[in-house]
């Protein structure tokens, strides 16, 4: 009995931790502010690539000259 509770506890802390690496993966780029500061040229500009942040990056990177001041901002703060 010991036994299959070892396992099973063993068993369920590598499924949590295997599923909990895409959740991580999956979180927002950069801070708050960040993620503010860029919102709604994300919405105008780059709105089918909702919920996929690399994505939403590239699409803000490829629409540089049309982005607001405080999104520019954002990409010259991190050297784009």
């Amino acid at each position: 009995m010991t036994r299959k509770f070892l396992l099973a506890t063993l068993t369920m802390a590598t499924l949590s931790s295997l599923s909990a690496a895409p959740a991580l993966a999956q979180g927002h780029m950069g801070s708050p502010q960040e993620q503010q500061a860029c919102s709604r040229d994300a919405s105008r500009l780059c709105r089918k690539d909702l919920g996929n942040d690399m994505a939403v990056q590239g699409c803000l990177q490829a629409n540089r000259a049309k982005l607001s001041r405080s999104c520019s901002k954002v990409f010259q703060s991190h050297g784009m």
